[in-house]
């Protein structure tokens, strides 16, 4: 049937052979916005996952008070990060394809995978959708997203005793449903996520040698890669609530106490099954943590365990938090080829 369509209609084929041979060669380049020369096609097509553009901007007043008001919801710092990071977490740099613009999160199929958290999504989701529409100004929820995620991350920062203002630049646009490929999203699925200590199935690959391509994909160096998953296992968004790698008092505070854990030699780790680990007191014998490879892969690796112990120390608790805010506004703006 499609040989004979070809075969009978010469100006067809040669329709859907350019448009194969151009998708086969444009289809890692990302957004057409990346597009470059008189000769880029006008027509949007959907598996160049088109975002609309906005046209509203943010003064910094503004961005305070929206700050203000997604905090003071029912929402918890730990919803509010896993989110924004959710959200973010799918860009790749093999195609610049995935992240947090678009809002693609509250649309299937992301909406609905099971690395999302589901229910816990949609009631951030809820939350920031009401507040959205009692703004004056036409606000993305892209935007919402990530903001909200910001505004969590200088809270726990605050108390933790370290005041910083992390950047934000808006722009987002909230893609339909009409524009996303709900099957060419299907391979940008999160089946394992180090930096929440999730994994969807028992991989042949070690939970350590994932983490490491999914770093890479982000176009993470190996000191962003250590900084970012030390404090989201102190900002407590480990999926389904996890208290792997979990090494501190106090949950939901940006803190270097990941690191001061880790590193410390009063500790001894004892493995309780393929891939978990209790953390026990060397004097007591009595557990006090709970640990995945991954976690434990920054101290055992000597690289790694070379940045572990530069914030570990007493006086780097102030550069891991304005590290860890360089990294987290990073990942948050990695799919804005407007703003690079």
């Amino acid at each position: 049937m499609i040989r004979a369509s070809f075969y009978n209609n010469p100006e067809y084929f040669a329709d859907v052979f350019a448009r194969a041979w151009f998708k086969l060669t444009h289809r890692d380049l990302g957004p057409k916005s990346r597009y470059l020369g008189p000769d880029v096609p006008s027509e949007d097509l959907l598996w160049q996952d088109p975002i609309p553009t906005v046209d509203y901007t943010l003064s910094d007043g503004e961005i305070s008070e929206l700050k203000a008001k997604i905090l003071a919801t029912n929402l918890t710092v730990a919803e509010l990060i896993a989110t924004a990071w959710d959200s973010a977490r799918t860009f790749r740099g093999s195609d610049n394809r995935g992240g947090a613009n678009g809002g693609r999160i509250r649309l299937a199929p992301q909406k609905d995978w099971e690395g999302n958290e589901p229910a816990r999504l949609q009631k951030v989701l809820n939350v920031l959708e009401g507040i959205q529409s009692g703004l004056a100004k036409k606000i993305s929820l892209a935007d919402l997203i990530v903001l909200g995620g910001t505004a969590a991350v200088e809270k726990a920062a605050k108390d933790g005793g370290v005041q910083i203002t992390l950047p934000f630049t808006p722009g987002r646009g909230d893609a339909t449903a009409e524009q996303t490929d709900i099957e060419g999203f299907e391979p940008l699925e999160p089946v394992h996520d180090a930096f929440r200590n999730y994994l969807k199935h028992d991989f042949k690959s070690k939970p350590e040698e994932l983490m490491l391509d999914k770093a890479q994909l982000m176009g993470l160096t190996a000191a962003e890669m250590t900084v970012l998953l030390g404090g989201m296992r102190t900002l407590g968004v480990n999926y389904g609530g996890s208290k792997h790698g979990v090494f501190t008092d106090r949950v939901g505070t940006l803190s270097n106490d990941f690191f001061v854990h880790l590193v410390d030699m009063g500790y001894q780790w004892k493995p309780t099954g393929k891939n978990s680990y209790e953390i026990v007191e060397r004097n007591t014998g009595n557990v006090r943590f709970t640990a995945t490879r991954v976690d434990l892969v920054f101290g055992s690796n000597s690289i790694l365990r070379a940045y572990a112990e530069v914030y570990a120390q007493d006086d780097s608790k102030e550069k891991f938090v304005k590290d860890f805010a360089k990294v987290w506004a990073k990942m948050m703006n990695a799919d804005r080829f407007d703003i690079k």
